[in-house]
C-alpha cells in the first residue's frame, strides 16, 4: 500500500475529544504535521516515539508540501493534523489540490468541530422545532481571503435562522451590527472561547450586551460567535420524532 497523507480532524481542543479512527492513524504515522497551539501535546503524544513532529504554523504551503514530498519517497505515511474538523476554514483544500498534482495518496477522517464544541459549552440544540431548522456557518471577512459574492454577513443574517461565525471575535462590534437589522437587539447571542479547552470560556447575552462582554472578558481570537432565537428558546413544539403520532402512523 502506497504512503499516504492521512488529515485528521483533531478536534476543539480537548484531547478526548480525538475519534478512534485518528488516534490509530497518528500511532501508525512515522511522520506527524499538526496546527501549533490548536492541537494540545496529548493529541501529539499519540504519535510513535521516533515520529518526526512538526508544527506548521509558520510554515508555508511549499514547506508543508515539502514535506509531504519527502515522507512520501521514503515510504512514511504523514498524520496532517487540523484543528477541529477539515470540512471548514481548514485550508486543507489547496493542500489536497498540491498533492493530487504530485500523484501523493491522501484520505481524510473528520474530527469534532468547534461550533459543535460551542453549542456543548452552551448546553443547546442549534435547530429547535419551528423556531430555527437551519444553521449558517460563516466568517468574518475582515482579514484574509475575500468573501463571495452573495454571502456578506447581512445576506447572511436575512434568513434570521442560527448564525454562527468563526473568526470574527476581534470584528464583535462591525458583526453585530450587521446583522441587528435582521434579529433585533434582543435576539441571544453568545461566543464561546476556546471551546472545550481547560479555559473554555462562555459568554451570554443579547446582541445589545454580547459585544461588551467580549470586549470587557479580552477575547480576541480562537472564539466561536452564535447568533439566533434557538439559543434561548423555552417554549417551543416538541419534535414529531418521538411523539405518539408518529407511534401511531408506525402501527396504524
Amino acid at each position: 500500500m502506497p504512503a499516504t497523507v492521512h488529515f485528521i480532524g483533531a478536534g476543539p481542543g480537548a484531547p478526548d475529544l480525538l475519534t478512534l479512527r485518528a488516534q490509530r492513524l497518528i500511532a501508525a504515522a512515522p511522520v506527524c504535521l499538526y496546527a501549533g497551539a490548536l492541537v494540545p501535546e496529548e493529541v501529539l503524544a499519540h504519535a510513535p516515539a521516533a515520529a518526526r513532529l512538526v508544527d506548521t504554523q509558520h510554515l508555508q504551503l511549499d514547506d508543508i508540501v515539502a514535506e509531504y514530498v519527502v515522507a512520501h519517497a521514503a515510504g512514511h505515511d504523514v498524520a496532517r493534523l487540523h484543528s477541529g474538523d477539515l470540512s471548514i476554514y481548514s485550508a486543507a483544500a489547496e493542500q489536497m489540490r498540491r498533492l493530487d498534482a504530485l500523484g501523493i495518496p491522501w484520505d481524510v477522517t473528520p474530527g469534532v468541530p468547534a461550533f459543535a464544541a460551542a453549542a456543548a459549552a452552551l448546553r443547546c440544540e442549534l435547530t429547535v422545532p419551528e423556531v430555527a431548522q437551519t444553521v449558517i456557518l460563516t466568517r468574518y471577512g475582515r482579514r484574509a481571503s475575500a468573501i463571495p459574492a452573495g454571502e456578506d454577513l447581512a445576506s447572511l443574517a436575512a434568513h434570521a435562522t442560527t448564525l454562527v461565525v468563526h473568526l470574527g471575535a476581534s470584528a464583535i462590534d462591525e458583526i453585530v451590527a450587521a446583522v441587528v437589522p435582521h434579529y433585533g437587539e434582543d435576539c441571544p447571542a453568545a461566543v464561546v472561547a476556546r471551546a472545550s479547552w481547560p479555559d473554555e470560556l462562555v459568554l451570554r447575552g443579547t446582541l445589545a450586551t454580547i459585544a461588551g462582554l467580549v470586549r470587557d472578558a479580552g477575547v480576541r481570537r480562537t472564539a466561536t460567535i452564535l447568533v439566533g432565537p434557538a439559543l434561548a428558546a423555552g417554549d417551543f413544539r416538541e419534535s414529531h420524532l418521538y411523539s405518539e403520532a408518529r407511534d401511531r402512523s408506525r402501527t396504524g
